[in-house]
């Protein structure tokens, strides 16, 4: 590949913005990481197609729905990396603790410091003062604990598919922008999918920033967790039951009552996670176990189309099997509680299972958008054609259902514990029924 030619000096290449304007590093910023997030764009291909991976290319891209427009290597040229480290190093002005908070520092504490309530399996140290106040939880997210990396691996991007919120949220924008919103109900239920795949990063975040401020509250943001875990997965079921319902259950019984089950769905398993909390100190395998299940449910009920279309060979195949894939992964993670298990005090900052089961979900869920915007794109036509157009009831208000039935079951767990008196944590600290 022939190296691309430095840029010249005297034209702009990211808008006319002084060098020295106050938005100038935003611009940097921002110009960067819309080029990073371009990396399935053709590293010095010509013409459309070229060079890009099986299956990424324009050929199964809907019109109106955006392509790779920015190569990635633009950074790689003669002097695009000097740009991207002074780009790097101006965007730390932009966003930054204010000078009087950066001296502060809270303790880290073992295990043997804290209630059982608070405590992980085979997590040792790094673990943040119980009873924490909002603003401690906030300033922990940018010191080193065993739950920094919870926190930002399912807030902030750092690669194209590596990252949650911002990502997701980058292409649900562009997405909006780029579609006919109003005229063209074929693209609500991606649209959903979207959002409730920003709700879900979004909420985990915040559970496992806030999660520390008391028992009480620890299990309430979890509930809210839970319950965005769900709503998730309804969003999976609205554009899987318009983009990836095979052929022959077009118009079926199954197809008609798809949304209505999974909203079902959605209040049963957030009920028996909530549940489990509830049981997790005197029986955590009990608790485990229905959590688990929880999770399974969901899972195969929304994926039972994929298995069932296992062999029509669609363009969107192999990245409906890497989504699979990576949803076994995460579920072995959250079980199985490795590596740190093997070696308990040696993962409990980087490495350990969680962070593992955050990478994970997030590859599979990427994966997954790719495959259902490959089924919208190459099935338009034939789902159009036999009747299967989306309607506002099974893509809006479905989920705005099942948002309020999610609220209800997370206040009927919650509401017995924000009545009971305050308490200081004993290491018997479990909710009471």
């Amino acid at each position: 590949m022939r190296p691309c030619p430095p840029p010249a000096r005297d034209v702009p290449l990211r808008g006319a913005v002084p060098r020295d304007s106050p938005s100038h590093a935003g611009h940097e910023v921002l110009w960067c990481v819309s080029a990073v997030f371009q990396v399935w764009r053709a590293v010095g291909g010509r013409g459309p197609g070229r060079g890009r991976p099986p299956g990424w290319g324009r050929d199964h891209e809907a019109p109106g729905i955006p392509g790779p427009d920015c190569p990635v290597w633009v950074l790689l040229c003669r002097g695009g990396r000097a740009r991207l480290r002074e780009a790097s190093q101006r965007g730390r002005g932009v966003i930054k603790l204010p000078a009087h908070m950066q001296g502060v520092t809270l303790p880290r504490l073992f295990d043997i410091h804290l209630p059982q309530v608070f405590r992980e399996d085979s997590i040792v140290s790094g673990y943040r003062p119980p009873h924490s106040s909002v603003m401690d939880c906030v300033l922990s997210s940018f010191q080193m604990t065993n739950e920094t990396v919870n926190i930002w691996s399912h807030f902030c991007q750092h690669g194209e598919s590596h990252g949650q919120h911002l990502y997701f949220l980058w292409r649900l924008c562009v997405l909006g922008s780029r579609l006919d919103v109003l005229g063209d109900s074929y693209s609500w239920p991606l649209l959903v999918h979207m959002l409730l795949v920003c709700v879900f990063c979004f909420t985990s975040s915040c559970a496992h920033t806030f999660s520390t401020m008391s028992p009480e509250s620890r299990h309430v943001c979890y509930f809210l967790d839970y319950g965005a875990l769900s709503l998730y997965s309804l969003g999976c079921a609205v554009s899987y039951r318009h983009y990836v319902m095979p052929d022959s259950w077009i118009q079926s019984w199954i197809h008609q009552h798809f949304v209505t089950i999974a909203i079902g769905n959605s209040v049963l398993c957030t009920s028996l996670s909530c549940y489990s909390r509830f049981v997790e100190l005197q029986r955590p395998q009990t608790s485990k176990v229905v959590r688990t299940a929880a999770f399974i449910i969901r899972f195969c009920f929304d994926t039972g189309p994929l298995f069932y279309r296992a062999g029509s060979g669609s363009e969107s195949l192999s990245s409906h099997c890497y989504h699979l894939l990576f949803a076994v992964l995460t579920c072995f993670l959250f079980t199985a509680h490795l590596p740190e298990r093997l070696a308990p005090g040696r993962f409990d900052f980087f490495g350990h299972s969680h962070q593992l089961f955050h990478v994970s979900a997030v590859m599979g869920t990427h994966f997954q958008v790719e495959g259902v915007m490959a089924d919208m794109a190459s099935r338009r036509s034939f789902l159009l054609g036999r009747g299967a157009a989306p309607s506002f009831l099974d893509t809006v208000a479905a989920p705005l259902v099942g948002l309020l039935l999610n609220l209800a079951v997370i206040a009927a767990f919650s509401t017995p514990l924000l009545r009971a008196p305050p308490r200081r944590a004993r290491s018997s600290d479990t909710p009471v029924t």
